[in-house]
């Protein structure tokens, strides 16, 4: 397995988990409305340095978790429970944001990168999709290099998503804020990866 592999699983989940509304990306996306392109690069370029070490550390929590016996042996329906789970979280309509959060909207790299760490979620996330993509074969972390080439490819994979929404702010904003079919989509892929694991657990 090589350090490409593991880079674009990184990259590739850490943009499908990046595109949901909420604070991060609307924050950017409306700095991009407003044309303050270098303030929101520089949100961005936060948020995505803080996503390396929040990344790193769900890796370690599944390290964990991986060392117990039954996880081993239950790897596959472990990985189908937590998938379906958290596809249909993700399918929830989310809360409206209030309070200290909505104070940062027009914001450059200090704010970002206090949002970012005030919004430690992608840690449960890439401690779940660690856990699935080795339970399906996908990724072998068992290296220093590759363990960094996928932490680097989830930062890069955020920064991605982020510079999208930045620089086609004004096309991609009725999508982003106000459609659900956008919002739904990584609930589905995610979902979609818990039903193959079930098959593959049954069959």
């Amino acid at each position: 397995m090589d350090y490409l592999q593991v880079f674009l699983f990184g990259f590739f989940f850490s943009f499908v988990g990046s595109i949901p509304p909420g604070t991060l990306n609307v924050s950017v996306l409306q700095l991009g409305l407003e044309g303050k392109i270098n303030t929101a690069i520089k949100f961005a370029l936060a948020v995505s340095i803080v996503e390396y070490p929040y990344a790193w550390i769900g890796i370690q929590f599944e390290y964990i978790i991986s060392q117990s016996p039954w996880m081993t042996e239950n790897f596959q329906l472990v990985a189908a429970l937590v998938m379906t789970i958290i596809g249909i979280v993700n399918l929830i309509p989310p809360r409206n944001k209030k309070g200290f959060a909505k104070k940062f909207v027009e914001s450059g790299f200090r704010r970002g990168l206090v949002l970012s760490l005030l919004n430690p979620m992608a840690i449960p996330y890439w401690m779940a999709f660690t856990a699935y993509l080795k339970a399906q074969g996908w990724i072998d972390l068992s290296t220093v290099g590759l363990l960094h080439s996928y932490v680097f490819g989830t930062a890069v994979g955020t920064m991605a998503l982020l510079s999208l929404l930045i620089f086609f702010a004004r096309r991609l904003a009725p999508y982003v804020a106000g459609s659900k079919y956008i919002r739904i989509v990584p609930g589905l892929v995610l979902l979609s990866l818990g039903l193959y694991s079930w098959w593959k657990y049954f069959f």
